[in-house]
């Protein structure tokens, strides 16, 4: 691998970009700029509530529809990672740091096979790179939609399967926020008088349970009550309570399902408003006969390689979830290279996969 993919991602890596940060998100984003203007692309920055997204059209030489790259620029990892739990260091073959898996090594590899390219017959690039994947992609998805126009397939830079497996398939994911308004009450002198917002919102968890077991009769599908909140002190009958709650679906039939259900919560307790709002969502993507075409294309260009790329299904949700999902444009994801620990401190990358990601590349988009 060369020394200046290894100092192109230590550069990125030290930009701490942690997602909702608008400052950090400029910050990265410019060097992303910079590092495409420099081979002569000219990326188009997109502003956000999030921060900048950035997108670059690469005509190449011109024949067929474009082959959609997509990546992010944000982390999990808040500011001050880098001098505290997790700092940037080589232990080997092994490369570690905020981010350097999920996903900045994506985007060397990305940069890297752009700059490749320069000046030979290629097949037309489109690159997308959103600054609010990790929370869900809110101002993300209409950027992600737009850049989907008029392209032939899409390959996503999320990390692979432990075993470098790429992912053609993908759960959907939907955070939810299930809300309660009651009515505030002395809980001693007074508690006829209130509406208590935490025992409405017990009794409608119960439900959502109900109402996901019910649905995974058929096909199985996840949840998860992540946060609560509610009341202020003992004494008082809480009038505001809310959780948000992790859904996780297989198919797009079960999803339209669940969420048409919790669409339309009855309060328990009549006095009670209960309302459910959609945070984000990334719809199930199921694999296709395209998305196989698509991944068998790519373990030719391997297997020419000497690589043997394999591809399945996984359980997380990214940005490739919109392009497969409902848009149906072919897709393959997890094109980044090996390592593991994903948000967590154990994060890391493998040096030799980085160089052989970015061969494997090179590969599929040269003619």
């Amino acid at each position: 691998m060369g020394q200046d993919m290894l100092e192109r991602l230590e550069e990125l890596v030290r930009i701490e970009s942690p997602s909702r940060d608008v400052g950090a998100s400029r910050r990265v984003t410019a060097l992303l700029d910079r590092w495409f203007t420099a081979i002569g692309l000219n990326p188009r920055r997109i502003e956000s509530a999030s921060g900048v997204h950035l997108v670059l059209d690469d005509p190449g030489d011109a024949i067929g529809d474009p082959i959609l790259l997509i990546g992010h620029s944000d982390t999990v990892w808040p500011a001050g990672t880098l001098a505290g739990e997790l700092p940037w260091r080589r232990d080997g073959g092994v490369l570690r740091g905020p981010g350097v898996l999920d996903m900045k090594s994506g985007l060397v590899i990305i940069r890297e096979v752009m700059e490749r390219l320069q000046g030979r017959p290629h097949r037309p690039v489109r690159v997308v790179i959103t600054c609010d994947e990790e929370s869900g992609s809110p101002t993300g998805t209409e950027v992600c939609t737009e850049a989907a126009r008029g392209v032939a397939a899409a390959i996503g830079f999320e990390s692979p399967h432990p075993d470098g497996a790429l992912k053609v398939g993908r759960r959907g994911s939907t955070r939810l926020r299930l809300a309660v308004r009651g009515r505030a009450a002395h809980a001693a002198l007074d508690p006829e008088a209130g509406v208590s917002a935490i025992d409405e919102l017990v009794d409608q968890l119960l439900w959502v349970r109900e109402v996901v077991a019910q649905a995974s009769r058929t096909t199985p599908v996840l949840c998860n009550a992540g946060t609560i909140t509610g009341g202020t002190r003992a004494n008082v009958v809480p009038d505001l309570a809310e959780a948000e709650i992790g859904l996780r679906f297989i198919d797009q039939d079960s999803e339209n399902d669940v969420l048409a259900r919790l669409s339309s919560p009855t309060p328990r307790n009549p006095r009670a408003v209960v309302t459910t709002t959609i945070i984000t969502r990334r719809p199930a993507w199921a694999a296709k006969d395209a998305d196989r075409e698509l991944m068998a294309r790519i373990a030719a260009a391997g297997a020419a390689l000497g690589q043997h790329i394999e591809g399945r299904p996984a359980a997380g949700a990214g940005d490739a979830n919109l392009l497969g999902g409902p848009l149906g444009v072919p897709t393959v994801d997890g094109f980044g290279p090996m390592g593991g620990g994903a948000h967590a401190v154990s994060e890391h990358v493998l040096i030799p996969s980085i160089a052989e990601r970015a061969d494997l590349l090179e590969q599929i988009l040269a003619r």
